[in-house]
């Protein structure tokens, strides 16, 4: 299961965060290094789609998607060197799929810390640069050596220098500008700047209004409009408070409290929904009157490896996929009825998945 790391400086609201999204009991406390060790947790992916696909087949049991959230120590001004938990929180770091920066922009003078969020971003990714600074030189001392003699070298090393470039200017490198084979070059090294990311600015519980505007000066930061990164970075303002406090309702009640904030579905959803899609996950659906489930597969991935998600030997026996878009199946109201009338289509090997189609895997074996 992929994992998200929740990543900021101390009382920016990380572990209260992580509560709302796992139900887990995290201790959140309004002093540093209350977060000593990570947390782990599992947050279910809320999906519409899924939900009405169970209706319309009265499935007795509905399956979200999930993915694993790591409440991550906090990190201060030289974790680089070894300040705060240092190595510590970096090894942590290196260990997730993708990163969460909790930035703070609530004012509250019983909680230490800067309440600037841009003042939380510049922090977390000067140390985060400093640390992949550290091993883009080691690396490279070793791989400019191996390219005297093994001149295929020679692509990485022209990577690793425009990395080094970048980091000794603090510039992380989702946002440096490399191309997409720089990246993908550098992809095996595990920089921790070398990922995409989801900032969550968290504002008081007074403060709702200034939402977009925190937002906007967030997102200014990280990913101007027509910057070559600004799919990369994306930006979600929201009051932890509310929300944390929220998802310990049921669902009925915590509809009716964020409908009467004026905050629809909550933050907390999309900030699930977002972080999956930054993770480059996609879902597929399988359906009937036992159950209805989300099943997780890369974008790109071909119908076989995504048969194989349900049951090794569903993709090792895989024959074809029966297919039809979920959209089209609701509209249609059953499988039996989409069927009769032609609509299910068969896609062999070579059929890429997309985002919401529903499957049927036959197979041999």
């Amino acid at each position: 299961m992929e994992r998200f790391g929740l990543v900021g400086l101390p009382n920016a609201g990380k572990s209260s965060l992580y509560n709302a999204l796992t139900g887990g009991g995290a201790l959140a406390a309004p002093y540093a290094f209350a977060t000593k060790d990570p947390n782990i947790g599992v947050a279910k992916v809320p999906d519409s789609r899924l939900e009405a696909l169970a209706a319309m087949s009265a499935s007795q049991k509905t399956v979200h998607a999930a993915v694993q959230v790591v409440d991550i120590g906090g990190l201060v001004e030289g974790a680089s060197k070894g300040e705060g938990l240092g190595n510590k929180f970096l090894a942590n770091i290196r260990e997730v799929d993708a990163i969460v920066f909790v930035l703070r922009a609530f004012v509250d003078t019983d909680v230490p810390g800067p309440d600037d969020p841009l003042e939380h971003l510049r922090i977390v990714e000067l140390e985060l640069a400093l640390a992949d600074l550290e091993t883009v030189e080691a690396r490279l001392t070793r791989v400019q050596k191996q390219a005297r003699v093994d001149k295929s070298a020679a692509e990485e090393v022209g990577a690793l220098e425009r990395a080094h470039a970048a980091l000794a200017e603090g510039l992380p490198l989702y946002r440096a500008g490399l191309s997409a084979d720089d990246r993908e070059m550098l992809a095996p090294h595990f920089l921790l700047t070398n990922r995409r990311v989801l900032a969550v600015v968290n504002v008081g519980e007074n403060d709702l209004a200034s939402i977009p505007a925190v937002e906007e000066r967030v997102r200014a930061e990280l990913a101007p409009p027509g910057s070559a990164h600004e799919h990369d970075v994306e930006v979600l303002g929201m009051s932890v408070q509310i929300e944390a406090e929220a998802a310990q309702l049921d669902d009925a009640d915590r509809a009716d409290m964020l409908e009467a904030l004026g905050l629809g579905e909550g933050a907390l959803y999309k900030m699930v929904r977002s972080a999956y899609h930054l993770l480059g996950l996609r879902t597929y659906f399988t359906t009937g009157d036992k159950e209805s489930r989300a099943w997780t597969f890369r974008a790109g991935s071909k119908a076989p490896e995504c048969a194989g998600k349900i049951h090794s030997d569903l993709q090792r026996g895989f024959i074809r996929a029966e297919v039809i878009h979920w959209d089209e199946l609701l509209e249609i109201g059953s499988w039996n009825k989409a069927k009769d009338v032609g609509k299910i289509r068969a896609e062999g090997k070579d059929y890429e998945v997309q985002d919401g189609d529903v499957l049927e895997i036959r197979f041999n074996v």
